[in-house]
């Protein structure tokens, strides 16, 4: 199954945001991983105060568009955590995948 990258970056308000939603983030997240979608994810640290400034996710998906209404339902994307995001098709070198 094509595999898809989101990477998203906190707005000014994320980490009341974050803070308010993460339960319901944790639990879309692994409801996801349960139906085998999440490759892997996680938080984006800053190198100051360890603090969450984004996040990394990689899923797999049939399509770009399937992959962008899991996104879109996240809370996290929902709720206005991020600033900025992307989501692209990623292809997974290490380790070899075949």
């Amino acid at each position: 199954m094509p595999q898809f990258v989101m990477i998203g970056w906190d707005g000014p308000e994320g980490a009341g945001r974050r803070d308010r939603l993460r339960e319901q983030h944790v639990a879309h997240v692994h409801e996801l991983a349960r139906k085998g979608r999440i490759v892997f994810a996680g938080p984006i640290r800053n190198d100051t105060d360890d603090r969450s400034i984004g996040a990394v996710i990689i899923l797999e998906a049939d399509s770009l568009e399937e992959v962008r209404q899991l996104i879109d339902s996240d809370p996290y994307v929902a709720g206005g955590v991020f600033k900025s995001m992307t989501v692209n098709p990623f292809k997974q070198v290490i380790p070899d995948s075949r």
